[in-house]
This record gives structure tokens, C-alpha cells and sequence, in this order.
């Protein structure tokens, strides 16, 4: 029997991350060409991504997907860091090299964002991207998102550090948009 799907997109839908996906996360957050991506400089065990299953993924201050295409898990999505009294959240998405380049992070991000902000009623939605990640930068401006600023050499990654662009999308600017 398949997973309950949480939101359907086009190309891909969106499901609650269970226990069962853990060995998916972990192969693929441990993947360089996905951790250097998300700035994440050290390996993650079984128990580090359980931790992060029990801490993050199951809390109120997060909403954490996995995004499947045709019955196979692809990459996860996600809102973090989300402060209700401010309405505020942070997006996060990573899609396992395999399947990049098919629209399938593009079609999460839209439904996710739309979730954001017709379902939980958040105002605003940040996002980060390193700069040397210009498929991803695309994408959060094909949504919306707007370069905000820059944090100058926040992570160090391949020897070297790196800068980190921040987007933002308020609510409104989105409505406008989609209208």
C-alpha cells in the first residue's frame, strides 16, 4: 500500500517522512554532491539521522517532506526554523543527483510554498543558497524568492569558505505573482 500523499503536484507528490525513509536520507545526505549543496560538512550515522528524525522532523517548528516521483523517493522539502508568532519560515530542498534536472525540486517548491502560505498562514519565507549553486538560485527566483543579501564566507566547504545568498518571498509578493 503507498504512503498517504500530503500535497500532489505535478511531477512529484509530497508525503510525511516516515522511519522507513532513513536509509534514503542518510545515502543520500551523506552523497558530496548533496551535502556540499546544503553545507553540511560531516558525515551522518544511523543515529544522528534518526536524532534528526525524532528532533526535527517530528516537531511543530518544521514542516519535512519527501518528495516522490512515481511511487520513488527523490529528495526531501521542507519549512524549518518556522516562528508562528512572526509568521516566518526558512524553505530547504535537496533531490538526489539521479533524478535532478527532471522539475521536481521547481514542482516541491511551488506546492510547498503555496502550502506555506494558504494553509499555515506564514507572511514570509527565507531561503539560503551557496553561491556556487546557481541551479538552485534559479529556481527560487522562478518562484518568487528575491536575493535579500549576502553572508560572506558563512560555511567551508572544498577548502575553502564559501558565500551564502539569503532570498526571501512575502506572501503578498507571491499572491501577485501567481494572480
Amino acid at each position: 500500500m503507498p504512503d498517504p500523499v500530503f500535497l500532489s503536484g505535478d511531477r512529484v507528490d509530497l508525503r510525511p517522512i516516515e522511519e522507513d525513509d532513513l536509509e534514503f536520507l542518510q545515502r543520500h545526505v551523506n552523497d558530496p554532491r548533496i551535502w556540499r549543496a546544503i553545507g553540511r560538512s560531516k558525515p551522518l550515522n544511523r543515529v544522528q539521522e534518526r536524532a534528526f528524525f525524532d528532533d526535527v522532523v517530528c516537531n511543530d517548528e518544521s514542516v519535512q517532506l519527501l518528495i516522490v516521483a512515481e511511487s520513488t523517493p527523490v529528495g526531501t522539502v521542507g519549512l524549518q526554523s518556522i516562528d508562528w508568532p512572526s509568521s516566518r519560515g526558512e524553505l530547504g530542498y535537496w533531490i538526489a543527483p539521479d533524478h535532478q534536472r527532471n522539475g521536481y525540486a521547481s514542482d516541491a517548491v511551488d506546492r510547498v510554498v503555496a502550502y506555506a502560505f494558504d494553509q499555515l498562514g506564514l507572511h514570509r519565507i527565507a531561503a539560503r543558497v551557496f553561491a556556487f549553486n546557481e541551479p538552485s538560485r534559479r529556481l527560487l527566483e522562478s518562484v518568487g524568492f528575491r536575493q535579500e543579501g549576502v553572508h560572506r564566507d558563512v560555511e567551508f566547504i572544498d577548502g575553502e569558505y564559501q558565500d551564502a545568498y539569503w532570498y526571501g518571498l512575502l506572501e503578498d509578493e507571491w499572491r501577485s505573482e501567481t494572480a
